[in-house]
């Protein structure tokens, strides 16, 4: 096949057309005929050099993500976008589309609850442990997606694999983490160190079992509710403060 002036066509469209010949058992070929590198425009160039590049099979997503990065998301996303998405921002989009999706079925949609969690400790990743920024960043991302204390394991021995041993600070970012998801599958909305308490401040609409939390105020001494809808917990000299808090969530979602 023969494409001229394959730098007028988008990046899609030349890995289609190039993706037309040729089988598994009989080479084929596609040459694409361009005017001097020169007059070329500088996304043209990108494009002919991602086909170069992105030859093998199984490149289409590939394909796709650079053609993306190319031409923008779209009106709807881009800066030409009709309403308020821009300032709502794609992932706020995306849960309210949810919400209405829900909605439309006739599903009861959780209310949207981000779990404020203030243990007063050190929950940073130092830079001398990760130097680079942007690396820093998209592990603060990685460790806010653990849900799990399986999954706070994995991401603890990927991050000694490649950085070395952790120190307490990233160790209280992990704990963290797993906190945070357990509080907000009981719809906890608030939780703060004051002093030698805890206070765990429950949703109007938790889910937390009665039954449950009464048998977790019997299980330790100084754990009080209060009629506003908080739970105190009394700390002991020298406890770890996560273990202390694990425990009683662990409690609230009835397991041992």
């Amino acid at each position: 096949i023969l494409i001229n002036r394959a730098d007028r066509l988008g990046l899609a469209e030349l890995y289609q057309l190039r993706g037309r010949v040729g089988r598994s058992s009989q080479r084929a070929y596609a040459y694409l005929l361009v005017p001097p590198e020169a007059t070329l425009s500088d996304i043209a160039r990108k494009r002919l050099a991602a086909m170069k590049e992105f030859s093998e099979l199984g490149a289409g997503f590939r394909i796709a993500a650079l053609d993306l990065e190319l031409r923008g998301a779209g009106n709807m996303l881009g800066r030409q976008q009709h309403g308020h998405i821009e300032a709502i921002g794609f992932d706020m989009y995306c849960q309210m589309l949810e919400r209405a999706v829900a909605k439309l079925r006739g599903e009861e949609a959780a209310p949207d609850l981000r779990t404020t969690l203030n243990l007063g400790l050190d929950v940073r990743i130092p830079q001398q442990y990760i130097p680079s920024e942007n690396l820093r960043l998209r592990t603060y991302k990685r460790i806010s997606t653990i849900g799990s204390e399986a999954e706070k394991q994995d991401v603890r021995k990927e991050l000694e694999d490649r950085f070395g041993a952790l120190p307490p600070s990233v160790e209280n970012l992990l704990d963290y983490a797993v906190l945070k998801s357990m509080c907000e599958r009981l719809r906890i909305s608030a939780v703060e160190r004051q002093g030698s308490r805890i206070a765990v401040r429950f949703h109007p609409e938790t889910t937390v079992d009665p039954a449950k939390l009464v048998s977790v105020v019997r299980s330790r001494a100084g754990i009080k509710p209060d009629p506003s809808g908080v739970l105190w917990i009394e700390l002991k000299r020298g406890e770890a403060v996560p273990v202390v808090l694990r425990n009683v969530l662990l409690g609230l979602h009835g397991q041992s």
